[in-house]
Order: C-alpha cells, then sequence, then structure tokens
C-alpha cells in the first residue's frame, strides 16, 4: 500500500527501507530535513505506517525486501510517484535470536532472506538505473555485532557480516559510475527492540559501552545523511562504526 505525501519537495529522492520505525524512520526524517525527496517501505504494521507518513508527510510503501519482484514493482511505485531513486538506505532487518544448537532451519533462513538478501534485492532493482544515470548513494545498515560476533545472533551476525563484503564488493563496481557503496555498524541503540531487552541483560550490555549508555537513532541517521550527500564522492567502501566506542575496528 501506498500512502501519499503531504507536500512536494525538491532534491534527490531517497528510499529508506524500514522506514517508518526506530533507526529507519529517523534516517527517513533526517534526509527530509536535508532536503531529499524521501519514500519510507515498511511492512506489515499499516497503522503505525499511517501515523509516520501523516506526521512527517513522508511517503510510505509495502513491501517484502525479501521479494526481488516485490522490490522491483515496488521501486517502480516510487519512481511514478517522486521520481528515480537516487539514494537507497538499506535498513530493513529481523532477529531471530536464538543459540545455534536450537536454531531452525527457518530462524536461520529468515534473517539471511530478509537481512542480506533484502539488500540484494534492493540493490538490483535501483542499480541499472544508477549506473544510467551515472549517479548513485547506497548506504547499507550491518551491525557491531557483525563485526564483533554475538552469542545466539549467528544467523543475524552472518547476515549483517555478509553486508559488509556485499558493501566492498558494490562499491568496486560502481565507483567509475559515480555511485558509492558503505554501509553503517551500529552499536546498541534505543529503539523498541533494544528497550524490550530484560534490565538485567540491559546492565550488562550498558557495562560493554565505554559511553555507558544506548545510541540515540539520530545519531545513526547523522551517518547515513553524510555518507548520502552528493559530495560524499570519494567516501566508497567504508564501514562507518557508531557504537560508542563498544567495538574498535
Amino acid at each position: 500500500m501506498q500512502i501519499e505525501a503531504r507536500k512536494e519537495r525538491t532534491g534527490r529522492v531517497a528510499l529508506v527501507t524500514g522506514g517508518t520505525t526506530g533507526i529507519g524512520a529517523a534516517i527517513s526524517e533526517a534526509l527530509l530535513a536535508a532536503g531529499y525527496r524521501v519514500a519510507a517501505n515498511y511492512l506489515g504494521n499499516m497503522p503505525l505506517a499511517e501515523a509516520f507518513s501523516a506526521r512527517t508527510g513522508i511517503p510510505v510503501f509495502e513491501w517484502n525486501v525479501a521479494d526481488l519482484a516485490a522490490c522491483n514493482d515496488g521501486v517502480a511505485c516510487v519512481q511514478a510517484a517522486i521520481g528515480a531513486v537516487e539514494v537507497l538506505v538499506n535498513n530493513a532487518g529481523i532477529t531471530r535470536d536464538v543459540m545455534l544448537h536450537k536454531m531452525t532451519a527457518a530462524q536461520w533462513r529468515e534473517v539471511i532472506d530478509v537481512d542480506l538478501g533484502g539488500c540484494f534485492a534492493m540493490c538490483r532493482a535501483v542499480i541499472e538505473g544508477m549506473r544510467e544515470r551515472r549517479f548513485g548513494r547506497i548506504v547499507n545498515i550491518s551491525s557491531v555485532n557483525g563485526l564483533s560476533g554475538q552469542a545466539g545472533q549467528t544467523n543475524y551476525a552472518a547476515a549483517k557480516a555478509g553486508l559488509i563484503g556485499f558493501t566492498k564488493s558494490l562499491a568496486l563496481e560502481g565507483a567509475s559510475r559515480n555511485i558509492t557503496t558503505n554501509a553503517i555498524a551500529p552499536g546498541y541503540t534505543d529503539t523498541a527492540m533494544v528497550s524490550a531487552v530484560r534490565p538485567d541483560v540491559m546492565e550488562q550490555i550498558l557495562k560493554a559501552v565505554p559511553a555507558g549508555r544506548l545510541g540515540l537513532p539520530s545519531e545513526i541517521a547523522r551517518g547515513a545523511v553524510f555518507l548520502a550527500a552528493d559530495d560524499a564522492g570519494f567516501i566508497n567502501g567504508i564501514t562507518l562504526s557508531i557504537n560508542g566506542g563498544k567495538y574498535l575496528a
């Protein structure tokens, strides 16, 4: 489902997957504030998406990023509504946390398909247009746990680590056409998902963060806006860690 924008804006078109909640919502709003024409993808929670669109004026579009055909159709809808996608932020992701000796094949596959496969499907849907226009900015949201690993998250950590290799490879492919691909590896951030962690577990998490606190979604969004900028064209293939010093690499 598409929900129309309140007003028209000029500027480059940016599409944020998982862009109506948490870090994705912060990125959508930060890009809007920076002058981009923003579209936000979501899946499943229409009331929340409607409220987000009503509050921000950002049009929202529903599809499953794990489905390549749906991504192609979704990008076509965005293009018809506000223009060709010039900036793509691959933020959509899920967790199915469980120790490997208890993990089912479905729990493995679902996380890999959405968190890593979704990045492939979305990039595949926009890359030819970016190459033709000789401009593109792709920002892939990885995770500190894709760098450091995390018990109970072999599926999630594998997907997020895979995003980093994907990012570096696509950076090499797109560089000659002024298409940059970079990653952001957020640390533990104050979102609904993290806030649901048990207090005793949260205490241990904060002890491992030198900053002594969770990150703010707006702090992650600041990195995305930086990497999306026209004048960030010589920044390519990097992983920007925004984690309060939890993991230094």
